[in-house]
Order: C-alpha cells, then sequence, then structure tokens
C-alpha cells in the first residue's frame, strides 16, 4: 500500500478542529481590543495646550485610528479563513492543498491552520 493518504483522520481533524477554534477565539479577542482601539475618542484633556501641539497630536490619532482599523479588517480576514477551515474539517477535506492534491505538513497546518497550499504548491506561485 502507499503511504500517501487521501485525507487526514477523523481524530486528526478533530485536533486540528480544536487548534483552530482557539485561534479562533484568541483572534475574537484580539479584534474586539482593535475596534475598542479605533472607536474610543481618546481625548486626554489636551484643549489648553497650544494649538500647533493638538494639531500634531491629532494627526498622529487619525494615524493610529487608520493603522488599527486596518488591522481590524486584516484580523476580521483571519478569522473567516479560520471559520473556512472549520468548514473545510467538517467536509473532510481540511489538510487537502487544492493545488497539488496532497496532503499538506501537519506541521504547516499546526502552524498555519488555515493553510490551503502545501509548501510545494507555494513555492511553486514564486
Amino acid at each position: 500500500m502507499e503511504d500517501t493518504k487521501i485525507r487526514y483522520s477523523d481524530k486528526q481533524l478533530e485536533e486540528f478542529k480544536v487548534i483552530i477554534q482557539n485561534k479562533i477565539d484568541q483572534a475574537k479577542k484580539d479584534l474586539e481590543l482593535l475596534k475598542s482601539a479605533y472607536m474610543n475618542d481618546h481625548n486626554n484633556g489636551t484643549d489648553d495646550t497650544s494649538p500647533t501641539f493638538k494639531a500634531f497630536e491629532e494627526g498622529s490619532t487619525t494615524m493610529s485610528k487608520e493603522k488599527n482599523m486596518q488591522l481590524a479588517i486584516r484580523q476580521e480576514k483571519f478569522i473567516r479563513d479560520l471559520k473556512n477551515a472549520i468548514i473545510r474539517i467538517e467536509n473532510k477535506t481540511y489538510g487537502i492543498c487544492r493545488v497539488t492534491g496532497k496532503l499538506i505538513n501537519p506541521e504547516r497546518l499546526k502552524l498555519v491552520p488555515h493553510a490551503t497550499l502545501s509548501i510545494e504548491a507555494k513555492n511553486m506561485q514564486k
């Protein structure tokens, strides 16, 4: 019998599901922190300070708000990718490279649980 399996066993899929669910929970917490960071109006009572300083401060507040917003958008995409990985687990297609059709290395999946490409396929894209 060949060494290449077509898919991960149900037990392995269940282990990956736990890893992914933990990552989703953590990612949601991080997202909440980011959202509260850019939604809060950090008014530190600088109304009485010089106008030039206030302009600088408002500029940096806008910059950090935009940065936090970008991070939040990225975090939402990460959560969506993780949820899609859960769907692939339920369909028993999780861990199968969408290019080569081979199993993605389990170590890679532990580090990047939403991966849909094997390293081999990823390198072919370069």
